[in-house]
């Protein structure tokens, strides 16, 4: 397996450039997530490392061979299609063996590829069903099958799975990961859907509105330790309360207007930081204990009124208001049938949390 490393690769379409200079290493054998806004480059990007598209500037290595000037047919790269893209006109048999017959493998070889893939996909009982005779997660393997069964280097996914309901999307990302983890295949997976990037990815990259990448790393990286507001917006969700840094060497506070000064945990100093410089501070919801009730041993609280509640089964969204009239979401668990504790609409309640779960951005 070989890595796929973009150098400075432009792309410029309808008079705006979508891709500005990206630059982007993808280890061999990994599960790598390309996670972005609609209309950010990512497809884009996809079809010029498949070769779909010519860059305007730049290069594109698989290992250490510059193959940006490669033809389609020439590149160890497949790729699978929101819309699968399957020949409607052929059986599942004849979609699976077409790149196989282009190679002029012999009928006996052909027969043992798509025969053994078929099994892993356990989609076997299809084997002479036309695509239109096929549910959404079936043609969806058959897809999958196809752009596999000539053993790619690298498999490229365009939002595979955007056309399947919630419950079989589950079920075929899980399928997704032990496929990659089976054949060790370099997988690059374009979504604009943050729970499938961070249930599959081993890396991932996330793009903002620019096409700019923004930040790089494992899911849990990006989702405890964004690197800018859009990231800490676009993964998942967090309040963002503006303010300053009122003390930074000896235990560093934010003054935010309005609403009080809290402790902050800066475990490593930034180059912007100073004492005074407008911050923003990034609170994840679920890192937020909720109660009507005075608690100790918290780095700090803050008093608010319940504006809001919404049930997820799992969890309870509330949405508090603030002294300053903004509003800050609160998540929690739904551990019990009978919580000891009832929280309703108007009430007035404390919001705590510990220093350590603050993310400090610049502003």
């Amino acid at each position: 397996m070989r890595s796929i490393k973009l150098k400075r690769l432009t792309k410029t379409i309808g008079g705006g450039r979508i891709i500005p200079e990206v630059s982007l290493e993808i280890p061999s054998g990994k599960f790598f997530a390309l996670l972005g806004p609609s209309g950010c480059g990512k497809t884009t990007l996809l079809r010029l490392i498949a070769g779909l598209e010519r860059a305007d500037s730049g290069h594109i290595f698989l290992g250490k061979q510059d193959i940006t000037d490669w033809p389609i047919h020439m590149r160890p790269i497949n790729i699978v299609f929101q819309s699968y893209a399957l020949f409607p006109h052929l059986d599942v048999f004849d979609n699976i063996a077409y790149s196989l017959k282009l190679k002029r493998l012999s009928k006996e070889e052909i027969e043992q590829k798509v025969v053994r893939i078929l099994e892993a996909f356990h989609i076997q009982d299809h084997i002479y069903k036309m695509p239109t005779q096929l549910s959404g997660g079936q043609q969806q393997r058959v897809a999958l099958a196809r752009a596999i069964v000539n053993e790619p280097d690298v498999l490229l996914l365009d939002e595979p799975l955007a056309a399947l309901d919630f419950k079989l999307r589950e079920r075929m990302l899980i399928e997704l990961i032990e496929l990659q983890d089976k054949l060790k295949t370099t997988f690059i997976y374009v979504t604009h859907d943050q729970f499938e990037a961070l249930t599959v990815a081993d890396q991932m990259a996330i793009m903002n509105h620019r096409g700019e990448i923004e930040q790089i790393g494992t899911p849990k990286e990006i989702y405890e330790f964004p690197v800018s507001s859009f990231v800490a917006k676009f993964v998942g969700t967090t309040n963002i309360l503006s303010g300053y840094l009122k003390q930074l060497d000896a235990d560093p506070e934010i003054d935010i207007p309005d609403i009080g000064r809290f402790k902050l945990s800066i475990p490593q100093k930034k180059p912007w930081m100073h004492e005074g410089c407008d911050i923003l501070m990034s609170l994840r919801p679920e890192k937020i204990f909720i109660s009507k009730k005075q608690v100790p041993n918290f780095s700090n609280s803050l008093k608010g009124i319940v504006h809001s509640i919404v049930y997820h089964g799992r969890s309870t969204q509330y949405n508090i208001l603030l002294p300053n009239k903004k509003r800050i979401q609160v998540f929690e668990q739904n551990e019990e049938h009978f919580p000891q504790e009832v929280i309703d609409y108007d009430n007035e309640v404390h919001l705590y949390w510990q220093k350590e779960n603050v993310v400090i951005l610049e502003k």
